[in-house]
């Protein structure tokens, strides 16, 4: 048996050697290393997108000048890698993820036995983008404003458990009392879209702006589809407010219905979120987060941005942590009221 002195000795050996790790200065402990960027969404689709431009870039600004390496975990509308990021892979500063904006309020107004994991421990690095979303119906369907969609069954393509796609149109008919059918289990938002030319459904409601317009804006412009709502700040988006766009504000009439649903919204504020597992050492988590902020600056990121059509309206990860923590200070009652609705 192992005496007692002993094994004070292989401890105390085994902090020594973990020290010099940890207190690795962050060009030391990345320089020649790559980087792991989880990306929990399917190929092709906004989140991916993104993601795939943001890892061909951020390398350069991130001391040691890593290579970050692109990697697909899809699964439960990003729940799978916010649940790997969050407990099974290292919390060194040699991973970070994309996940739906969705998977970070999950734990709070969704369902905690899918999303294993508290939001607010996570280390934020950043979005990429503040988003505005769209509900939109194919030409035959005749939908032109919220009330149709009061009014009326629309049947509607949803991906995974936290993805906008299948949150928003459902809570739009818990607190509004819309008539959404949601088709549920696509992949991502690019399978949903596709599934309109494939006359599965007839739209789509809650998809982000940028994930819809670099590859099905001719639609709008063509009449194909009709954007009958917007689901944005107050103000409205610009290019959707010149296309006469209704903003779901206009429509609800109820304060207590209006604190609900934004706090399932404003999650758009944080439109493209970048995490990086708990615990990931001061010094590593501040380096990726000024690195993500030089990359939004980066001119050919911009020129990239710009040839793919997708807007950078960036929020550093500091604004985002605080963002979270906001949200988890919302009221119990409208906590349990928004949990309800999503169900």
């Amino acid at each position: 048996m192992m005496g007692k002195a002993v094994r004070g000795a292989f401890v105390l050996l085994a902090a020594l050697n973990a020290t010099p790790a940890r207190a690795q200065d962050p060009a030391a402990f990345y320089a020649g290393r790559n980087v792991d960027f989880i990306i929990g969404s399917a190929a092709g689709g906004g989140y991916y997108i993104y993601a795939a431009m943001l890892a061909r870039h951020m390398g350069k600004h991130i001391p040691g000048r890593p290579q970050v390496v692109a990697r697909l975990m899809e699964g439960a509308g990003s729940l799978t890698a916010a649940n790997q990021l969050y407990s099974r892979l290292p919390a060194d500063g040699s991973v970070f993820g994309a996940v739906f904006t969705g998977a970070v309020v999950e734990p709070l107004i969704g369902d905690a036995s899918k999303a294993r994991y508290d939001s607010r421990k996570f280390g934020y690095i950043g979005s990429a983008n503040r988003e505005t979303s769209i509900c939109y119906a194919h030409k035959d369907a005749g939908f032109n404003s919220w009330r149709d969609a009061l009014d009326r069954k629309l049947i509607v393509g949803g991906a995974g458990w936290a993805s906008s796609i299948r949150q928003f149109p459902a809570v739009l008919n818990t607190i509004l009392r819309t008539k959404f059918e949601i088709i549920t289990g696509y992949p991502g938002s690019k399978e949903a879209v596709q599934a309109v030319e494939k006359g599965e459904v007839q739209g789509t409601c809650g998809i982000q702006l940028s994930s819809f317009m670099p590859t099905n804006g001719g639609w709008i412009d063509s009449g194909y589809v009709k954007v009958f709502g917007q689901i944005a700040a107050p103000a409205g988006d610009p290019a959707m407010n010149k296309l006469g766009v209704q903003n779901i504000w206009e429509v609800v009439k109820n304060s207590e219905d209006r604190q609900v649903l934004e706090l399932i919204f404003n999650q758009s504020e944080f439109g493209r979120p970048y995490i990086a597992p708990p615990g990931v050492p001061a010094d590593r988590l501040n380096a990726l987060r000024e690195a993500f902020d030089a990359t939004m600056k980066d001119p050919d990121f911009l020129a990239e941005a710009a040839r793919a059509q997708l807007p950078i309206n960036p929020m550093g990860g500091a604004e985002f942590a605080n963002e979270v923590k906001k949200l988890y200070e919302v009221p119990e009652a409208l906590v349990a009221r928004a949990r309800r609705a999503l169900e």
